[in-house]
């Protein structure tokens, strides 16, 4: 298999396998390439709904969404789709997945099965590359500062999708979600140090309000998604992408008003954060 870094600070593309045939030497090396870049991509894929379900197995646990649509042969199978007749999608800004969760979902198995013409593209942004390029007092000022964050704001009855029209497609408004983190974690894998803040669900500082904290939450906010930070994922039939959660944001751009688009996720177990 051959690696092709897709931009200096973010993102791999892989080559030369098919993730349903993946196992052994093999997947170590998917995964340890998906730890290190954020998110890997595979073009040319055969991956049916049996065999996306089977690769997550043996990856580790399965996490079952608790607000898209599931598939109704498969409940491990999430749908994120947007009708051609809607105007919202799915995750049109910047966030990482079940950082409000107290133990966050590793990452996602995301399969590309219906694509606009064009657009629709996802970005992503390394969250390693966002700490190192931190000046050296901000990184001092960060050390042991913990975070809030919820979901609450965005799928609740009240909250932002039930106000566009996604809102009716939404599973678990009535749940209650919160966790606290350190600002600064340690990737479990790798050792490295990644700003685990971000602009989806991260509230406020612990110990300060939401008022005190943003400022510098902005901040940082602004420093993470500098384009140095990035890579852009075009979507093509037979396109899958892994990401990590711990790693990265990502961002879908809701480009293409008017075309249908539908995406097949599986999330990934993963395990406690650590400063």
């Amino acid at each position: 298999m051959e690696q092709r870094a897709m931009a200096p600070g973010c993102g791999v593309e892989i080559v030369g396998i098919q993730l349903a045939e993946a196992e052994g030497e093999t997947l170590d090396a998917i995964r340890q390439a998906t730890y290190r870049h954020g998110v890997a991509v595979f073009r040319d894929q055969r991956f049916t709904p049996e065999q996306h379900i089977a690769f997550a197995r043996r990856w580790g646990g399965i996490d079952i969404n608790n607000y898209f649509p599931l598939t109704d042969a498969h409940p491990e199978i999430a749908v994120v789709r947007k009708a051609e007749n809607q105007t919202t999608n799915i995750g049109g800004g910047w966030h990482t997945d079940h950082s409000y969760d107290q133990v966050p979902a590793m990452g996602s198995v995301l399969v590309a099965r219906t694509l606009p013409p064009k657009g629709g593209d996802t970005l992503w942004a390394h969250m390693g590359a966002a700490y190192d390029s931190l000046p050296k007092e901000m990184k001092e000022r960060l050390e042991g500062m913990t975070a809030f964050h919820t979901a609450d704001h965005i799928y609740a009855p009240d909250g932002l999708y039930a106000q566009t029209d996604q809102g009716s497609e939404l599973r678990g408004q009535e749940m209650k979600t919160g966790a606290t983190h350190p600002v600064v974690i340690r990737h479990p894998q790798t050792g490295r140090k990644l700003l685990y803040v971000n602009p989806g669900f991260t509230i406020h500082f612990t110990g300060q309000t939401r008022e005190e904290s943003l400022p510098l939450l902005q901040e940082l906010f602004a420093h993470a998604m500098l384009p140095e930070h990035q890579c852009r994922v075009e979507w093509k039939d037979g396109t899958v992408a892994i990401w990590d959660n711990r790693t990265t944001w990502h961002l879908a751009v809701n480009d293409y008003h008017g075309h249908a688009r539908e995406m097949h996720r599986i999330t990934l177990t993963g395990e406690a954060l650590a400063a």
